[in-house]
């Protein structure tokens, strides 16, 4: 039974948006060249950018006898569809439940409780 297709990035796809987020456009020899270690053939980058078409994360326009690629979905447009999956996946749509793991996991900076106190204090100011 063939495996999902998933909306989400995974690793290999997440290493290429990162280097075409830096840039406009780019060839897979360029993206190739970019990709911090370990090196990534460049047949497996050009599957990859051929998969992030497919899912609608890049297009590409043809120059020459090279495509150039361009990223469609921004960062912060990806960070939230991976933010949505986890939210669905294990914590029922609630982001306050993913808020609570992730403060009962690791302490925030001061700077961090400042800005939750904040937002409780608004909160608790907001149901008077």
């Amino acid at each position: 039974m063939p495996r999902k297709k998933s909306s989400t990035l995974t690793e290999a796809e997440l290493r290429i948006m990162e280097i075409l987020w830096t840039r406009p456009r780019a060839t897979v020899a360029e993206v190739t060249a970019a990709l911090p270690p370990p090196p990534i053939a460049y047949n497996s980058v050009l599957t990859t950018m051929r998969i992030l078409e497919q899912k609608g994360y890049v297009d590409h326009e043809e120059d020459g006898r090279a495509y150039v690629y361009r990223p469609l979905v921004g960062r912060e447009d990806a960070a939230q569809s991976a933010v949505g999956q986890v939210l669905s996946k294990f914590f029922g749509n609630r982001s306050s439940a993913l808020a609570l793991r992730l403060i009962e996991t690791e302490r925030p900076s001061d700077e961090e409780l400042s800005r939750l106190r904040a937002l409780i204090e608004r909160y608790d100011g907001d149901q008077s």
